[in-house]
């Protein structure tokens, strides 16, 4: 039973949790893997957040051969820098003044989770999967984000072998900062092109 509510009631655990459960306890009693494998790679999942992408992003606008490396191959680039990206292929799109960039998963919620950590609810949902590739620039006005006309919006739909990332224009007047000072402007909805860093 899984407790849940503030008075302590317990409420039955649901099909998926069950089957979680049942397999876990199976593959630890078979020695295929440990609670201790299992709570360390929970642990990893739990320590993924955006700030980890803010750091590429912000290495990238810092070290113009390092961001050369990361537009021609964003896997590879991103596990010289520490961060690994397992299995699959990181494609970085660049925005610039004539093009920005937008990312979704049409399909389900395909996401650079090892950069961003877990997606928001927005990104998974259904309204957004399906607009943004049919009237990006009406979403992203919606999302508090507005694109001119004479900027073309480009939408990339993830898959489950590869994911996007977006490299933000680095704001101006930012000439000099650390690279820590420029992480902290870049957010997850920047990476995800839903939103533009500001230096104020």
């Amino acid at each position: 039973m899984a407790q849940g509510g503030d008075l302590g009631e317990y409420r039955p655990l649901t099909y998926f949790q069950l089957m979680e459960i049942s397999l876990r306890e199976l593959l630890v009693e078979k020695g295929v893997v440990t609670e201790q494998a299992i709570g360390d790679a929970v642990a990893d999942m739990r320590a993924r957040t955006p700030e980890r992408g803010a750091r590429v992003v912000a290495r990238a606008w810092a070290d113009p051969a390092f961001k050369a490396r990361l537009l021609e191959n964003g896997t590879r680039a991103c596990e010289e820098y520490g961060v690994d990206v397992p299995g699959l292929r990181l494609v970085v799109v660049e925005n610039t003044p004539a093009v920005h960039n937008v990312i979704v998963c049409t399909l389900c919620s395909c996401y650079p989770r090892m950069l961003l950590g877990i997606p928001p609810d927005w990104y998974k949902s259904g309204n957004y999967r399906s607009r943004v590739v049919r009237e990006p620039r009406v979403v992203l006005a919606e999302l508090g984000t507005r694109i001119p006309d004479s900027v073309r919006i480009r939408v990339h739909d993830s898959t489950a072998d590869m994911r996007y990332l977006v490299l933000p224009m680095r704001p101006a007047g930012t000439e000099g900062w650390s690279e820590e000072r420029l992480a902290a402007l870049v957010t997850r909805d920047c990476m995800i092109g839903v939103a533009l860093p500001r230096s104020a």
